[in-house]
């Protein structure tokens, strides 16, 4: 874990200090305020077509492996909406269904990324210049052509392995 060595605030270097039940926690001592670790979060998508029978997985960013559809949440914004608003954003989609799947941490970037499956209202695509390349993918399929040894491979393969689909 990344610890924080200034305040975000002030700038003071940070000394660690005993809080109730917390442990040590980095302090500033001249803001009289605990710093705790400061992290992104984002959303990642399942996304199924209105069937709920074939997965679409993306390539970006010129890369040649397939990913989630995924974005940052916006500040104020609740990680529902940012699933929507980024499907929409990305794809040029609308949503029908919304389920929560779980969390996963993402070390490089530090952040805490909550996956979710989302049904789309069509599957009619217009993805954004974010989005090389698409396809829609039979689960088992999905399951091959996700980005190996990646958060996004957990996700897919927990989802398609111990999960019913949305009924």
């Amino acid at each position: 874990m990344n610890e924080m060595n200034y305040c975000v605030e002030c700038g003071t270097r940070l000394k660690l200090r005993h809080l109730e039940n917390e442990g040590e926690i980095p302090f500033c001592e001249r803001c009289n305020e605990f710093r705790f670790p400061i992290f992104s979060c984002a959303v990642s998508m399942i996304v199924l077509n209105p069937k709920k029978d074939r997965a679409l997985l993306i390539k970006q960013y010129g890369n040649d492996f397939f990913v989630l559809t995924a974005g940052y949440v916006n500040k104020g914004e609740n990680a529902e909406n940012a699933v929507a608003r980024e499907i929409k954003e990305e794809l040029g989609a609308s949503v029908k269904e919304i389920r929560f799947n779980r969390s996963g941490y993402f070390e490089k970037s530090q952040t805490l990324i909550f996956n979710f499956t989302a049904v789309l209202e069509s599957e009619e695509i217009k993805p954004n210049h974010e989005v090389d390349y698409y396809e829609w993918f039979s689960f088992e399929n999905a399951k091959k052509n996700i980005k190996p040894n990646s958060l996004a491979q957990q996700f897919v393969n927990e989802f398609f392995d111990n999960n019913e689909v949305i009924k």
